[in-house]
């Protein structure tokens, strides 16, 4: 495959001179530190104007994986490494798999901590990656380039919409190949950065973002939130766990003591805890039907109920 990044190309956004900070490393730290803040004050903003293109994002995302689906973050150095924080978050955050949301990074996790840089020229290895996960046309890809221009993220993405798969894009250059190959684009122009080139700062503020949403939003609406609260939060330690007892005591009335009990004939457990207080069933009960609704809370108290009744009948 050849290298989509050319270098007679025209210099990307994310590599031009930013004229407010050509005088940084000469200028008081405070004065250092109000230019960043200004600029930083702009990613947001960005952000704002593509949330239209967010939103048609998370919609494809969510029908992928209210089927058999899963979500990819593909990235290389900064971009790769965000992916690989937003994924990591997910299995605590909302109690799914860690094969739900996966996140693919040139060079493997070795490049969480240390840079691998040459790794984002080779355009197979991006496909190759993906090919090594098992990835398919049900599920859904994100490619993270700030340039838009990574061969090893691009070529990813060409790969999974050849085969048919969701794709999508977050990149800070419009017009960019990236854009270009994907089925859905998400672009917040957050203009040259303050460090020339270094697109850990805004470009990748404004990937973050971007993630967020798409991972709150996608697993909000697959049911893993009831209204603001982390119903299938994983108590691992000791602040999940008073923050399970609390989400308790409000998705159930019950006052502190009664719900510590109740996660305790639970396990630990706040989904099965949840249910076998508003179903008053069994642990063992509330394990099944949860299995069969994919962790849902909501979803297995209907099972729950479907089952009792032809029990009953």
């Amino acid at each position: 495959m050849e290298n989509i990044c050319s270098g007679s190309d025209p210099l990307p956004i994310t590599e031009q001179e930013n004229a407010r900070t050509t005088n940084l490393s000469s200028l008081p730290i405070a004065d250092i530190i109000g230019i960043m803040n200004e600029e930083d004050a702009l990613v947001a903003a960005a952000v704002r104007k593509v949330l239209p293109a967010v939103a048609e994002a998370v919609e494809g995302i969510v029908s992928r994986l209210r089927d058999t689906g899963r979500l990819f973050y593909v990235g290389t150095g900064t971009s790769g490494r965000l992916g690989v924080l937003d994924a990591s978050e997910c299995p605590p955050t909302f109690g799914v798999s860690p094969e739900m949301v996966q996140a693919v990074i040139a060079g493997g996790y070795d490049a969480c901590y240390r840079a691998v840089e040459a790794s984002e020229d080779d355009a197979e290895a991006g496909e190759n990656d993906l090919r090594s996960r098992g990835f398919k046309k049900d599920d859904a890809l994100v490619g993270i380039a700030a340039s838009g221009r990574t061969p090893y993220t691009v070529g990813a993405i060409a790969y999974a919409r050849r085969l048919g798969a969701l794709t999508i894009a977050i990149t800070s250059s419009p017009e960019s190949p990236i854009v270009a190959a994907a089925e859905i684009s998400i672009v917040p122009i957050v203009g040259p950065e303050v460090v020339t080139g270094s697109t850990r700062l805004k470009a990748g503020t404004a990937q973050k973002l971007v993630l967020n949403m798409l991972s709150t939003a996608t697993l909000a609406k697959l049911g893993y939130v009831t209204g603001n609260r982390m119903t299938n939060v994983q108590t691992r330690n000791t602040k999940l766990r008073a923050r399970a007892v609390r989400i308790m005591m409000a998705e159930s009335g019950l006052d502190e003591r009664a719900a510590q009990e109740s996660l305790g004939r639970a396990n630990g457990n706040l989904p099965a805890a949840l249910l076998m207080v508003k179903e008053g069933c069994s642990l063992s009960a509330a394990e099944r039907a949860l299995a069969a609704a994919g962790g849902v809370v909501n979803r297995a108290a209907e099972i729950h109920r479907i089952i009792n009744l032809k029990d009953e009948q």
